[in-house]
């Protein structure tokens, strides 16, 4: 293993022992989040189709135009998925951190989530 890669594969590892514990099914959806170094995006996965639900990101227009912090941001996105669930029928949700640290961006994403109405 290369030194540039060990964030990585400890971030995929921690990723894989969550994944053999979290599963989300069509009643509760896995809330999966993605954060890359610019955007952070959060989707509904139904894991007994292997179906996405729904989808949000920052790179939505809505968020992209506002000037914040990435934090403030990430807390956007989290919203967004919660207005997108309830107007789906959907109210609660497992929550998949993706093996990141819950913390920062993805904390305030699902705090968020949480204010928006989601049970998570």
């Amino acid at each position: 293993m290369k030194v540039k890669h060990r964030k990585e594969y400890r971030r995929l590892k921690i990723k894989k022992r969550i994944r053999g514990i979290v599963v989300g099914s069509a009643e509760r959806p896995r809330m999966s989040v993605y954060r890359s170094n610019k955007q952070i995006y959060v989707q509904l996965i139904d894991d007994t189709k292997g179906h996405t639900l729904l989808a949000a990101s920052s790179a939505d227009a809505t968020i992209a135009e506002q000037k914040v912090t990435k934090i403030e941001q990430a807390a956007l996105v989290g919203k967004l998925a919660a207005e997108k669930a309830l107007s789906a029928g959907i109210t609660t949700v497992v929550f998949d951190r993706n093996g990141y640290l819950y913390h920062g961006r993805v904390k305030s994403l699902a705090e968020a989530a949480r204010e928006g109405g989601l049970k998570l």
